[in-house]
């Protein structure tokens, strides 16, 4: 009984909880939302007036300041007249100013040159002091822009400022008067700013200039708070709010004076401008906690009136639970708890029916469920079997004893399929005696009721084979007693392997649950099958691989001989490398100073070395160089220097080794080059006039483009023909291949009398081409190193006539004739 009780407290805590929170949650979020959009809607309405009215006086000092200002410049500008031309009518008329404008402290005259001549205060007159202020703004800012405004600044806390006026006229000078701004404070009044605001001027450095009676001190400096920094910014941002000089919250309303710089504020402390936003909130205080105390009443009420009901409920469920469905809940409320009590009372006694049939139902279930252990007991057997050994004669058995247990049949017959002549041949049989000679040992594939089965992947029973069509497996079924026959097919993925026979003397239809366990031993029978199947290949596969071994060993100790054949290849090969390398490095000292057509003459046949020892041999030597080049070097740029020398070098080089001449060697724009040496030729003489008259037209070109660059430069060319000693000169490191006689020495002197277009030879090479060429002789040439006077002529063209050797195109004896 006191269980119960406990029980009935619980539940009315629960529901007593659920029922007050509820009601207490959904009061005070409607009352605390209402409040809340009330309080946000008056704290921006009150905000926004406030700032605009604000705005709007601020704005209204501003304008009169501006006013004022303007006011006094222009009554300064009234003592500037042209009339007053003597310094006694100035001095008049800055006393009269002195009079009427109060503001105006002292004034004083400043000539065109920036000098004091007049200073007139309320107090003193002073004349010619002579300061000088030409470089003062007042001075020279008035000057050019005709008025100036100072910058304000502090005799102690007084504010001072300059308004500057240019004077009528040309270089007539300047009127500055100091203005005291005392009466910035008319504009800051009660009156006009309101009991609880406060207004004040700053100047752009944020200095107070005039303040109201509660606002800040004159001179102090409030560039720090965040409304005056953000206005004295360079964009000028007005902010709404912001702190006053003792760090408490303000709204502000700003309005400028571009003229001054001058910024005008009013503010008015947040926390009495929002004073009726707090009485507000106070009142939704007081309405929330009303709502609440009546929402926990209501909650309480409803949770008592609930309680009854629900607690019987609960008691009733629980005596259900226990098992007493002759309970019934008595609960009379008129409403979904009475209800819900109608259908617990329902369900009892349908409950106390259903409980009758479940025991039946269990013990039914109790023996199928035996009956389904001992059969995954037997397929565990199976399992075993299978898992343990390869050998079909071993597994075959096992699966044939267990399927006839558990199927509680009378023969179980199993078949394999031999599928190179299509039948079925049996392998195995429980229930049966196998006779050698028995028709069922062996069925066609044709006339089998195993194929149908077979060929539709699914088991076949057939309750009376009686009835079946004429096989010989019926025949002999029936003839032993047989009358019931179900054919379980052994497939898988791989294709058939025979098939699982269950013969039965009773007719009848084989039940479902038996046909799918013969599925299951129909899969057991399939992987011993394949198990054996595969291990019968692999065990063949590995004879051959055995066989294959073997070759493969036999074919490695050719392997082995063919790479002792390789080696001995290769050491021949490296020897044939060897020499050609021997070879390529022949060729590379060769073409040092022979054309590469030479020099692969000389390296393609043996013996062609000797070519290259000292021996003495007439030979035709070719000296040319540039007019003017030491010259151009001087007064040029290295880097020119160089790109001329590689055009002028690669024009030759071309040339050279096109009429097979041997480079002897080059000296900065100086090229020698030899003709029958070391390669000799009949036509050397001719060879070499051909190519120096070739060489005149291409360097011609040449110097017209270096013309166009500015470089002023010419060709000439010497050539000689006579006996000289040739061989290889030079260190083991550098050799070359050089000429040395005197006939190299004329060839290079010749050079150096040759002008600017000129090819001058001597007379032994004039007599060899004479047939040839048209030329001019020139006068007997003293030549430095000969005694005697050297007889020379200038070949001017190329005739073509009597020529032998090498031909040379007809554009180019064209170009030369020209």
């Amino acid at each position: 009984m006191n269980g119960v009780e406990n029980r009935g407290w619980s539940l009315r805590q629960g529901l007593f909880a659920k029922y007050v929170v509820s009601l207490v949650g959904l009061v005070v979020f409607v009352l605390a939302v209402n409040g809340a959009t009330e309080t946000w809607i008056s704290y921006q309405s009150t905000k926004a007036s406030l700032t605009a009215a604000m705005a709007e006086k601020a704005d209204v000092s501003a304008r009169r300041i501006d006013q004022a200002v303007s006011d006094l410049q222009r009554q300064i500008s009234w003592v500037t007249r042209a009339s007053a031309n003597t310094l006694e009518l100035r001095r008049a008329d800055y006393v009269q100013l002195l009079s009427q404008a109060p503001a105006v402290r002292q004034l004083y005259q400043l000539d065109g040159q920036g000098r004091e001549q007049l200073r007139v205060s309320r107090t003193s007159i002073s004349f010619s002091s002579g300061n000088d202020l030409s470089r003062d703004l007042r001075f020279t800012d008035t000057v050019t822009h005709g008025s100036h405004f100072s910058t304000v600044t502090f005799k102690g806390a007084q504010p001072t400022m300059s308004i500057s006026v240019a004077h009528s006229g040309f270089n007539a000078g300047v009127t500055v008067a100091d203005i005291d701004l005392d009466f910035l404070d008319d504009f800051m009044t009660e009156a006009q700013v309101g009991k609880v605001g406060i207004a004040y001027v700053v100047d752009p450095k944020g200095q107070v200039l005039a303040s109201s009676a509660k606002g800040p001190a004159v001179g102090q400096d409030l560039a720090k708070l965040p409304q005056v920094a953000a206005m004295l910014a360079p964009d000028g941002q007005a902010l709404a709010a912001g702190t006053d000089s003792e760090g408490h919250a303000v709204l502000s309303a700003v309005a400028t004076l571009p003229k001054l710089g001058w910024v005008v504020f009013f503010e008015q402390s947040t926390a009495h401008a929002l004073a009726p936003i707090r009485d507000q909130l106070l009142r939704g205080a007081l309405l929330i906690a009303l709502g609440l105390a009546v929402a926990i009443l209501a909650g309480s009420l409803l949770a008592r009136r609930m309680l009854v009901p629900i607690t019987a409920l609960r008691a009733g469920a629980r005596k259900l639970g226990a098992g007493d469905f002759a309970q019934r809940i008595e609960v009379k409320t008129h409403d979904e708890l009475e209800e819900l009590a109608d259908q617990f009372n329902s369900m009892a006694g349908q409950l106390a029916q259903s409980y009758a049939v479940l025991e039946a139902k269990v013990e039914e279930r109790t023996r199928d469920l035996a009956q389904s252990i001992n059969e995954l007991k037997v397929l565990e057997e199976v399992g075993r079997a299978v898992s343990s050994s390869l050998d079909l004669n071993a597994v075959l058995p096992t699966v044939a004893a267990r399927a006839l247990e558990i199927t509680h049949a009378d023969a179980v017959l199993i078949y394999s399929y031999e599928a190179p002549i299509r039948r079925f041949r049996l392998v195995e049989a429980k229930g049966v005696e196998r006779a050698p000679d028995a028709a069922y040992n062996m069925l066609d594939e044709e006339t089998s009721l195993l194929a149908d089965s077979v060929r539709s992947g699914e088991p076949i029973a057939i309750a009376e084979l009686a009835a079946a069509p004429d096989h010989p497996l019926r025949d002999v079924a029936v003839a032993a007693g047989f009358h019931a026959v179900l054919f379980t097919p052994l497939v898988d993925q791989q294709g058939v392997l025979g098939a699982l026979v269950v013969l039965r003397r009773a007719a009848g239809a084989f039940p479902a649950s038996l046909i799918g366990l013969m599925r299951t031993f129909a899969h057991q029978a399939v992987l011993a099958m394949r198990n054996a199947r595969l291990f019968t290949e692999v065990d063949q596969k590995g004879r051959e691989l055995a066989l294959a071994h073997d070759t493969v060993q036999q074919q490695a100790a050719k392997l082995t001989e063919q790479t002792e054949q390789l080696r001995e290849w290769n050491r021949s090969l490296e020897d044939r490398v060897e020499k050609q390398l021997g070879e390529i490095e022949r060729i590379r000292r060769l073409e040092r100073f022979l054309a590469p057509q030479v020099a692969q003459i000389i390296a393609s046949s043996d013996g062609h070395d000797a070519l290259l020892e000292s021996h003495r041999r007439e030979v035709t030597v070719v000296f040319c160089d540039l007019r003017g080049f030491t010259s151009f070097t001087e007064t040029t740029e290295p880097e020119e220097a160089m790109n001329v020398l590689r055009e002028y070098h690669a024009a030759l080089g071309k040339l050279i080794f096109k009429y097979e001449g041997t480079l002897d060697r080059y000296a900065g724009d100086g090229v020698m080059i030899l003709f029958n040496a070391p390669i000799p030729f009949d036509d050397h003489t001719t060879r070499a006039v051909k190519m120096a008259l070739e060489m005149r037209d291409e360097i011609g070109h040449l110097t017209e483009r270096w013309k166009n660059r500015g470089h002023s430069l010419g060709f000439g060319v010497g050539i000689a023909l006579g006996y000289a000693t040739l061989g290889q000169v030079g260190f083991e490191h550098r050799l070359e291949y050089a000429a040395i006689g005197s006939v190299t020495n004329l060839a290079s002197r010749l050079c150096d009398e040759a002008k600017a277009g000129q090819v001058i030879v001597s007379r032994r090479v004039y007599g060899v081409v004479e047939a040839s060429v048209d030329a001019r002789p020139i006068d007997d040439l003293h030549l430095k190193g000969f005694n005697h006077p050297v007889l020379a002529m200038e070949i001017l063209r190329w005739r073509g006539e009597g020529s032998e050797g090498l031909d040379v195109p007809e554009e180019r004896r064209r170009s030369s004739a020209t």
